[in-house]
């Protein structure tokens, strides 16, 4: 077994003048399980190597041509003598192309440092497709740099399998908090970019007016000369690693203000690890590297000033952000190090055994639903689905008919919807199958007339229907969707809705309508977010509409004004949002993947908030562990106490409730917890199915008590 890792051309591995990269792949080979089986090769000047592991590709110096290309000619020579089974490529897409040009059968990954729209190789569209197709897996080192490689890339079109976010890495050294002396510390090139004017600008101030206080700068830069002087201020010019480490520790405050969008960032990331209390620009994946952080709501000289300022006069403040800031850091060499070797042994080791068991028939049920099945899984995960899996958890014998597949791949010239055909097959299907039960979910094209002659030919038969969509006055498509669920009520048994019917005034025998909760369904519903910290404190998402997959220009939505007005208002808080400002919407696994580094899970759905009624992301934020925010005139406190859900009155009101939790991590996680707790014990989807069988067929048995009727 051989893994070979290629650095970019002038990377030098070495303690004298290490890159991110080196320092990257150095720290996470040493606690790798396959480090016996590793090779870094690369390109340095410097004796001196991090790793036995390491092999320097020499070049000769040549007046035409490449020397990167060079650089790769002398790398295949290698491979072609003694190939890898994994060739994992840092921060250089381009040279997937030598290597496939010249035959290397590896599998590749590819690992992503900066920016991918703006590296040779993955700029534009095509080039990132062939990245796709050309690698076993790419990683990414924040979400920010993963959702640049995805931009104008549809949603569902890429397997979430294949695109990893894997952060960079630091020691959590043991800290004295004694030990800190009053210094504020900028790490990084000392040019624009970073933001070292505003840094300089900002710190002579502050030295001049807090006589105690001094700066420390480590960096330099050839290029772009900027200078300030004081005193008190110590450049030390470019330090080995150590020594940037040692002054970490010994760091009060430390700032990382790029201007650019840095697409992760070792200043705050270190500085985190050893307990200082970070300032940082909102730019690219830099709020990604830290847990605690003060983020800068404008990045001038001035509002620097007035947060180091802030930090200078509150002891105990500075102080809570240092120990927060240690105290969740979970960006570990191990942690990373143990992401990277899991992929690696699913490449190398792909032995997954599937064990099938059948439970006994028990009713023959047809399931009326839109299965997606053209939609290559995008829409998996939905409700239809959720219900399919309790009926069979039940014992029962499913047959899941796929209405608008059937439309599709059926409709011709004569049948241009291809609906009378949808409602032929059903009809021989039932013929075939001869069901005890129909159950319709958002079937608006069947006909009221053939559940009338199924009704007529099979007078056992029951029909029971459900329905997810908003049912408020003021919500999206009010009439549309009442008469979707009134059309055909006269040949329906029973009629689920996930809206409280006794609220709605159209209804006339509510007798035959029920309320069900969204099904949570534990086979979906797999993370455990309240087990582990997050990078992310608020998620949210929202679509035009789950078949378009995409955003629609133009199109207006006020959940954009209400979610806008949330961020501007609650600073310091880090949003993960999808389905605004250009970012595409998230579905199937790339969903429960963004969902996976969040703390909360913002539950707003559209229209005016009316009893019970939530879309199903209530079940995708709960039932994974998130703290779920919901707005408390849903009435969700009939079910939920405060220590399972947070519930808020108004915008500001829900600020500052996630304010106070992103600060308290055991309140979370507490909250996280006792959440998908009760969720999937009272609101799963077995119970949601047996609840509608006992419902249709009028079963009565004191041992059916649903915690959503009792209470």
């Amino acid at each position: 077994m051989k893994i070979s890792i290629l650095l970019p051309y002038k990377e030098n591995f070495s303690p004298n003048y290490p890159g991110a990269v080196s320092l990257f792949v150095n720290d996470t080979l040493k606690l790798s399980k396959f480090k016996k089986n590793i090779k870094v090769y690369g390109n340095t000047a410097f004796k001196n190597k991090f790793s036995k592991n390491y092999r320097n590709i020499k070049l000769k110096k040549i007046f035409l041509g490449s020397q990167s290309e060079n650089y790769m000619d002398e790398f295949i020579k290698i491979e072609k003598f003694n190939s890898s089974d994994i060739i994992e490529i840092h921060n250089r897409p381009h040279y997937l192309n030598y290597l496939i040009n010249e035959g290397v059968k590896s599998k590749f990954v590819l690992y992503f440092h900066n920016d991918p729209l703006t590296m040779t190789g993955s700029k534009v569209l095509a080039e990132r497709k062939f990245l796709v197709d050309a690698c076993h897996k790419i990683i990414f080192n924040s979400t920010w740099s993963k959702k640049r490689f995805l931009e104008n890339i549809p949603s569902g079109s890429i397997s979430s399998e294949k695109l990893i976010v894997i952060f960079q890495s630091a020691s959590k050294n043991k800290i004295n908090f004694n030990n800190k002396k009053k210094w504020i510390t900028f790490v990084g090139k000392l040019n624009r970019s970073k933001g070292y004017d505003i840094f300089g600008s900002a710190v002579i101030k502050i030295l001049n007016k807090y006589k105690d206080w001094s700066g420390v700068v480590i960096g330099d830069e050839q290029r772009d000369k900027i200078n300030f002087n004081h005193k008190r201020l110590k450049k030390l010019g470019f330090v080995p690693h150590n020594r940037v480490i040692n002054v970490f520790k010994k760091t009060s405050i430390a700032v990382a203000c790029s201007r650019w969008n840095e697409p992760f960032g070792r200043t705050s990331l270190e500085g985190s690890a050893n307990a200082c209390a970070v300032i940082i620009s909102n730019k690219g994946g830099l709020p990604e590297t830290v847990t605690n952080a003060i983020i800068l709501k404008r990045l001038n000289s001035f509002e620097l000033k007035k947060n180091i300022e802030k930090l200078i006069k509150n002891e105990k403040l500075r102080n809570q952000y240092q120990k927060l800031a240690y105290k969740n850091f979970y960006l570990t060499h191990k942690n990373s190090s143990k992401q990277i070797d899991h992929y690696r042994q699913e490449i190398l080791y792909t032995n997954k055994k599937i064990n099938f068991f059948q439970k006994p028939d028990k009713l023959r049920i047809i399931h009326v639903t839109n299965f997606n099945e053209r939609h290559d899984g995008r829409l998996y995960f939905n409700t239809g689905r959720r219900i399919n899996n309790g009926l069979i958890r039940l014992g029962h014998s499913i047959l899941e008919f796929s209405d608008r597949d059937i439309q599709k791949y059926y409709k011709n010239y004569k049948d241009l919807s291809g609906t009378k055909k949808l409602n032929s097959k059903l009809i021989n299907t039932c013929y075939n199958f001869k069901p005890d039960m129909i159950v319709l979910g958002h079937a608006d094209s069947i006909y009221p007339e053939t559940l009338k002659n199924l009704k007529k030919n099979y007078p056992n038969l029951k029909v029971a229907q459900w329905f997810l969509d908003p049912l408020s006055k003021k919500g999206p498509d009010f009439f549309k969707n009442k008469q979707r669920i009134l059309n055909k009520v006269n040949y329906v048994d029973k009629n689920f809705l996930t809206t409280s019917p006794k609220v709605l005034k159209f209804i006339k025998n509510k007798e035959n309508f029920h309320f069900i909760p969204n099904p949570s369904d534990s086979s979906f519903e797999t993370l455990n977010n309240f087990k582990k910290s997050c990078n992310m404190d608020v998620f949210y998402a929202l679509s035009h509409g789950v078949h378009r997959g995409v955003l629609k220009k133009g199109k207006y939505d006020e959940r954009i004004n209400f979610v806008s007005k949330l961020i501007g208002m609650t600073p310091n808080i880090k949003f993960d949002i999808y389905g605004l400002n250009n970012v595409q919407p998230v579905w199937a696994d790339n969903y429960f993947k963004a969902i996976s580094n969040s703390k909360m899970g913002l539950n707003l759905s559209r229209g005016e908030p009316i009893r019970y009624y939530s879309s199903d992301r209530i079940t995708q934020i709960i039932g994974n562990g998130l703290v779920t925010l919901i707005d408390e005139k849903t009435h969700y406190r009939d079910f939920f106490s405060d220590k399972e859900m947070v519930f808020y009155k108004n915008v500001s009101d829900l600020s500052e409730k996630i304010t106070k939790i992103s600060k308290d991590e055991k309140l979370r996680k507490k909250i996280g917890q006792k959440g998908k707790e009760k969720y999937l014990k009272y609101f799963n989807s077995t119970e949601v199915a047996k609840y509608i069988i006992n419902k249709t067929f009028e079963l009565k048995n004191k041992k059916n008590n649903f915690y959503w009727e009792l209470n």
